[in-house]
């Protein structure tokens, strides 16, 4: 009953005039944000943080809220259109949604993107509503030895997301690891391998590696090829929307990554990306049809964007209950209530109760205006795809590069991706899946962190990994799916469903 009157506060808040057109702004900004490569969430609120000192708390952290949920849905826009992941969450959705539209299905993957990216936002409103002091003392059982072992976990399942060679996947997650050694050491504050490069010690920026192995990667490989073969598109559109069967084959995805995402979210650390992943690595272990990932199954886009977006919902749990930000957003967050003289943390829900309740629901009324935003502008996206390829190239060139360029306004980061570009074509040749090594640049430094961090607390005894049993179980996991991929009987059959890959 509380939980209902603590509902009506909140949406009797949210749904004044003014509150509803700041969570409208956040959510089309957000959007905007998602579609166009290099500008993330972390920057755009970094910017608009000094303009939130003329507004009320309350609006003031919806729109940024709105900011931050809207990017997941634009993110996986340009990830299905032209293969470029405008979030590092849509690195996945790339996988399946890329192919789905060079079938001329991009409708149905644009349709499941926001439609599954809809349910598990409202579904993740309601878990932080219901399960808020809950979920956040889960996320308290994790310490340093904890994330490690997780992070180890979701490497391994990223071997799975690769198709084809093990090997291959392997050496992917390892060279991501060591693209993500390029940054200054955490403890000591030294520049590791940057070669006296003053640019290269911040680290290599996600977006960089994205842009460079996805989208550029793809331009070079289909310049490569004869011009009849060329056009990566086909020109005959099935429909905007997805069919009965896709349907069929989708909710169900749907429900697992947003149960994936919901948890995972609460997690520190880039919940929603994690998640994103383990949905995927789900999806295609449960699948009678392993083969059919990778080449467009439905699923791939379905699971993934729900698990993503009920993850980005979630990540607001620790940020509001304890005042611990799980990922950069969050940070910035804190930082907003606090520029507002809200000190973040339990207290906030006694305090503030409107603010506290009118931001949730506020959540769940921008997922609906994302969706009624969103799905009429599938036919729009669909146009773009009917221009014809010699513009289409230039265009997203020139598309990426502003992008880029303005991560640190800084020509260098447009010279790596164009280096990465060249990489991403021989990934290409190669036959080499590029997911896994993003995954491993993406968590490496946490790994890294993590286990520095834990064995710095267990003064150098490397078996606290195993004498904790949260961490202990997670390890054993991760040994047993190693086990299990390397099993004879596992490894033909994962041979023979992608033997026919070309």
């Amino acid at each position: 009953m509380e939980l209902l009157n603590n509902l009506a506060l909140g949406f009797g808040t949210a749904l004044t005039l003014q509150n509803l057109l700041y969570a409208f702004g956040g959510a089309v900004l957000g959007t905007l944000i998602g579609v166009l490569p290099g500008l993330g969430p972390v920057a755009t609120i970094a910017m608009l943080l000094p303009s939130i000192y003329a507004l009320d708390a309350t609006p003031a952290l919806i729109m940024l809220a709105g900011i931050y949920y809207g990017a997941q849905y634009g993110g996986s826009t340009t990830a299905i259109l032209i293969n470029v992941p405008g979030e590092s969450s849509s690195v996945v959705t790339a996988i399946d949604g890329y192919q789905m539209a060079r079938q001329g299905r991009a409708g149905a993957a644009l349709a499941a993107a926001g439609l599954g990216s809809f349910f598990a936002g409202c579904v993740g409103t309601i878990v932080i509503a219901a399960f808020a002091p809950p979920l956040t003392e889960l996320a308290f059982k994790f310490g340093p030895a904890e994330y490690f072992s997780l992070m180890v976990l979701g490497l391994i399942g990223a071997v799975v997301l690769a198709s084809g060679s093990l090997i291959k996947a392997i050496a992917m997650i390892l060279l991501g690891l060591l693209l993500g050694q390029v940054n200054t050491d955490v403890i000591s504050g030294t520049p590791r391998y940057s070669f006296d490069i003053p640019e290269l010690t911040d680290g290599i920026n996600f977006v960089v590696i994205a842009m460079g192995v996805f989208g550029f990667g793809e331009i070079i490989a289909n310049l490569g090829k004869p011009a009849e073969h060329r056009e990566v598109f086909t020109k005959d559109v099935k429909g905007l929307w997805p069919t009965k069967q896709d349907f069929k084959d989708a909710w169900p995805a749907v429900l697992r990554g947003t149960s994936l995402g919901s948890i995972l979210g609460v997690l520190p650390g880039g919940g929603a990306l994690l998640s994103s992943f383990a949905a995927y690595t789900l999806e295609k272990k449960l699948s009678k049809t392993p083969e059919k990932f990778g080449k467009g199954a439905i699923q791939g886009v379905a699971g993934p964007e729900s698990a993503n977006n009920a993850g980005a919902q979630t990540s607001f749990i620790p940020m509001l209950t304890l005042g611990i930000p799980p990922n950069a957003v969050m940070a910035l967050m804190v930082g907003a209530m606090t520029i507002k003289g809200i000190q973040p943390g339990p207290q906030v829900m006694t305090s503030n109760p409107e603010l506290f309740w009118g931001l949730i629901a506020s959540m769940w009324i921008g997922n609906l205006m994302l969706v009624i935003l969103n799905l009429p502008l599938i036919g729009i996206w669909i146009k773009l795809l009917t221009v014809p390829y010699r513009f289409l190239f230039p265009a997203i060139v020139v598309f990426c590069c502003i992008g880029t360029y303005t991560l640190n306004n800084n020509s260098f980061d447009v010279y790596l991706t164009a280096l990465f570009a060249v990489v991403g074509y021989l990934f290409y040749k190669l036959r080499c899946e590029p997911a896994p090594l993003l995954l491993g640049f993406i968590l490496g430094p946490m790994m890294e962190e993590n286990l520095r961090r834990a064995l710095l607390l267990s003064r150098g005894d490397w078996t606290t990994f195993m004498t904790r049993p949260l961490s202990a179980s997670l390890l054993i996991a991760a040994t047993l799916m190693v086990v299990v991929v390397m099993l004879p009987s596992i490894k033909n059959k994962r041979e023979e469903a992608f033997k026919d890959e070309d």
